[in-house]
């Protein structure tokens, strides 16, 4: 039940998105609203690296639904990254607002491979999840390694 509520937060979540950053009253609503994005986005994401690892055992439901809402979070962070959200309580590093095509670039790239692993996770095979996971896997670490301070 947890699941089919998160899925549904996170639907509708997706369908406000563009109009999300028109309606960030200050800069700090969208840090706010950019990290918690993130984080459910990795909490999901995390769990499906558990299976994958080893660490849990497979289920390939969970792995399923988790992927789902993984890919439907990774479309909501990047209206928030506006102007004036390069300060405050941020790892967010100049580049991303430097090289905004480089970041918008990476950002789809991970979008895309998220999508991918979404698709391998409604497979079932694990082998096939893990590909695609290991693949998503490099788009966050190329983009952590770019644009996120440590």
């Amino acid at each position: 039940m947890k699941i089919i509520s998160t899925l549904v937060l996170a639907s509708a979540a997706l369908g406000f998105a563009g109009a999300a950053s028109a309606q960030f009253a200050k800069p700090d609503d969208a840090i706010k609203y950019r990290k918690n994005a993130l984080f459910v986005m990795q909490q999901h994401y995390a769990r499906i690296g558990a299976m994958v690892s080893g660490k849990v055992p497979f289920n390939a439901k969970a792995a399923a639904d988790n992927a789902a809402i993984a890919e439907s979070m990774s479309k909501l962070p990047w209206s928030a990254f506006g102007e004036d959200t390069d300060l405050g309580d941020t790892k967010a590093k100049p580049e991303i607002w430097k090289e905004q095509a480089k970041f918008k670039q990476a950002a789809d790239k991970m979008q895309g491979e998220m999508s991918k692993l979404a698709a391998a996770a409604k497979t079932g095979n694990l082998d096939s999840i893990k590909t695609a996971f290991n693949a998503t896997s490099g788009t966050c670490k190329a983009c952590h390694d770019d644009f996120r301070a440590k």
